[in-house]
C-alpha cells in the first residue's frame, strides 16, 4: 500500500469518527420520540460519547507510540463498528447510552493515533503539507457533513441508519488498515499511575464541563494536579514535560478556535431551524462551509504553508474565521450562506498550519502523543467553550459575536507565543528520503 493509499484509509476512518460526532445531533428529536428519552435524559446520547472520547485521547495516543499505532488504529476501529451496530439495535434508552459510550472510547483510540500517522508517513517537507491539507479538511468538513447526512438519514429513512452508516465504512477501513506494514511500538513500558490520572481526571473534566456539574470539576483539577507531580517524577512519564513544553502555545490556540468552531457548529443549526429551516434544508445550507474548507486545505493550503510559513497563513485564516463570524453576528439571516463561505475559507487555511506547528516537534517515539494532546486540546476546548457561550448568551447573535471574540483572542496567543515550527522548520533539518520501511514505489510501513 502507497503512502496516500494509507492516507486515504486513515482519513476515511478519522471522517467516520468527526461526522459522529454531529450527525447524532439532527437525529435527537426522532431517537426522543422513539426510546422515550427525558429531555434532560436526551443529553447523554451526545454525553456518553464526548465523556469518553475526550477522556482517552491522551492515553490512546501514548498507547499508539509504546504498543504501535497501527494496532491502536485497527483495534478502535474494531470497536467503534461494533458500537455503532449496537447503537442502532439499541430498543431502549439505557442500552443506546451504553453503546454511545463504547463509540467515545473507539473514537478516542482511532483519533488518538491517526494525525501522528499521517505525520510519521509523510517527512518531506511539501508532502507532509499536502498530507496534513487533506487531513484537516476531512477533520474540518466532517462537522458540515455530518448535519447534512443526518437530516437526509432522519427525514428519508429512520434514524438508526446514521449509525448502520458506519458499519461498511468501518469494515472497509479495518480490512485495508491490516495492509498498512510493520506496526512496530517503540516498546517502553507505560506509566500505568499516570495513564489513570490522566485519563480519570479529563473524563472527569469533560463530565463537568458538558454536564455543569462543578464538584465533578473540582475532583478534576485534583486528579490532574496528581498527573502533572506524577509526570515530574515518573521513570517513564506518560507525558515528559519536555515534549508538552514546545507545543502548549499552539495547543492553546486549538483550544480556543476549536472552542469558536464547536459554538458556531452547534448555534447555527439552531438559528438556522429558527429561521423557518428544515432538516434537511439545515444540512444543505452548511454544504458551502465544507466546499470552501475542501478547496483551500486541498487545493491551496500546502503551496501557502511552504511558501510563507505556517504561522502568517494561521494568522491570516484565523482573520478570515473572524470577519465570517462577524458577518453571520451582525447581518440579516439572508447573509448566513455566503457568510459561512468566508468562514470556511478561512478554515481551510488555518487547520493545516495549525496541524503542522502542533506536530512540528514530533519523532518517531511520541508522534501518538503528540497527536492525542493535539486532539485532546480541542475536545476539551471546544466542550468549554461551548459550555461557556451556552451559559452566557441569550441571542444568537452574542453566541456568534463571542465566537469571532475567541478567535481573536486565538490570534493573540499565537502571536504572543510566536510558534514557528512545522513545514518550513522541518524542511531545514528533515532530509527528504522516506523513513526506514518505504521504498521507492510508494510502499509504507506504519508504526
Amino acid at each position: 500500500m502507497t503512502r496516500w493509499q494509507a492516507l486515504a484509509v486513515l482519513s476515511a476512518g478519522t471522517l467516520m469518527i468527526i461526522i459522529d460526532q454531529t450527525i447524532v445531533s439532527v437525529a435527537l428529536p426522532a431517537i426522543r420520540a422513539d426510546l422515550g428519552f427525558s429531555r434532560p435524559g436526551l443529553a447523554w446520547v451526545v454525553n456518553a460519547y464526548v465523556i469518553p472520547f475526550g477522556g482517552l485521547l491522551l492515553l490512546a495516543g501514548r498507547l499508539g507510540d509504546l504498543l504501535g499505532r497501527k494496532r491502536m488504529f485497527v483495534a478502535g476501529m474494531v470497536v467503534f463498528t461494533v458500537a455503532s451496530l449496537l447503537c442502532g439495535l439499541a430498543p431502549t434508552a439505557g442500552l443506546l447510552v451504553g453503546a454511545r459510550f463504547l463509540q467515545g472510547v473507539g473514537g478516542a483510540m482511532v483519533s488518538g493515533v491517526s494525525l501522528g500517522m499521517v505525520v510519521a508517513l509523510f517527512p518531506a517537507p511539501a508532502e507532509r503539507a499536502r498530507a496534513l491539507g487533506v487531513y484537516s479538511f476531512v477533520q474540518a468538513s466532517g462537522g458540515s457533513i455530518g448535519s447534512l447526512l443526518g437530516g437526509v438519514l432522519t427525514q428519508t429513512v429512520s434514524w438508526p441508519w446514521i449509525f448502520y452508516l458506519n458499519l461498511p465504512i468501518g469494515a472497509v477501513a479495518v480490512v485495508l488498515a491490516r495492509r498498512l506494514g510493520a506496526d512496530r511500538g517503540v516498546g517502553r513500558r507505560a506509566d500505568g499511575l499516570g495513564g489513570a490520572l490522566a485519563t480519570a481526571g479529563l473524563m472527569l473534566a469533560v463530565y463537568a464541563i458538558v454536564d455543569q456539574v462543578w464538584l465533578a470539576g473540582v475532583a478534576a483539577v485534583v486528579l490532574l494536579g496528581a498527573f502533572v507531580l506524577r509526570e515530574s517524577t515518573a521513570a517513564a512519564p506518560l507525558l515528559p514535560p519536555r515534549t508538552l513544553r514546545g507545543v502548549v502555545g499552539v495547543n492553546a490556540v486549538q483550544a480556543l478556535l476549536a472552542a469558536a468552531m464547536f459554538s458556531f457548529l452547534f448555534f447555527v443549526v439552531l438559528y438556522l431551524v429558527s429561521l423557518g429551516y428544515s432538516p434537511l434544508a439545515t444540512g444543505l445550507a452548511m454544504v458551502p462551509v465544507s466546499v470552501s474548507i475542501g478547496v483551500v486545505s486541498l487545493l491551496f493550503s500546502a503551496r501557502l504553508n511552504v511558501r510563507f510559513g505556517e504561522r502568517p497563513v494561521l494568522l491570516t485564516g484565523l482573520a478570515s474565521i473572524t470577519l465570517g463570524l462577524a458577518l453571520i453576528a451582525f447581518a440579516p439571516g439572508a447573509v448566513v450562506v455566503p457568510a459561512t463561505v468566508v468562514l470556511g475559507v478561512g478554515f481551510g487555511a488555518a487547520m493545516p498550519a495549525l496541524m503542522a506547528l502542533g506536530m512540528s516537534t514530533a519523532t518517531a517515539a511520541d508522534a501518538g502523543l503528540l497527536s492525542g494532546v493535539f486532539n485532546t486540546s480541542q475536545q476539551i476546548g471546544g466542550a468549554l467553550g461551548l459550555a461557556t457561550l451556552v451559559a452566557l448568551t441569550s441571542d444568537y447573535w452574542e453566541a456568534f459575536a463571542l465566537s469571532a471574540a475567541l478567535v481573536v483572542a486565538a490570534a493573540v496567543v499565537q502571536g504572543l507565543t510566536g510558534s514557528t515550527g512545522g513545514v518550513k522548520a522541518v524542511s531545514r533539518s528533515t532530509p527528504r528520503s522516506r523513513p526506514g520501511g518505504q521504498h521507492d514505489d510508494g510502499a509504507t510501513h506504519v508504526s
